[in-house]
């Protein structure tokens, strides 16, 4: 019996067939996440957040990725940036959670 490929691979393979397209990292991101490998995760959260200067999902998965690293300066940044967009583009939801998310920081 054979191993089920991991979800990784797929995007992956997607990743390097067409780089340029964000949704493809944010997904790759997403899936290392779901298979614990959140080292390996934030490149391609990296690759969404300098690319779409106003997408706030991404900031908000790299920041608990960050946190779940332990580094929680990098954590911080991203929260804090990503609350600006949640303001800026009013999602209320996004917004609560982030300023939870900061207000635990410190």
């Amino acid at each position: 019996m054979t191993a089920p490929i991991k979800r990784s691979a797929t995007f992956a393979s997607l990743v390097a067939r067409q780089p340029e397209n964000e949704l493809f990292h944010f997904s790759l991101a997403q899936a290392l996440m779901a298979e614990n490998s959140p080292a390996e995760a934030v490149a391609p959260f990296l690759y969404c957040v300098q690319k779409k200067a106003d997408w706030m999902m991404p900031r908000i998965l790299l920041g608990k990725t960050y946190l779940q690293l332990g580094q929680r300066e990098n954590a911080r940044i991203q929260f804090a940036d990503a609350l600006r967009l949640a303001i800026d583009q009013s999602h209320e939801d996004p917004e609560r959670e982030l300023r939870a998310l900061l207000a635990d920081l410190g």
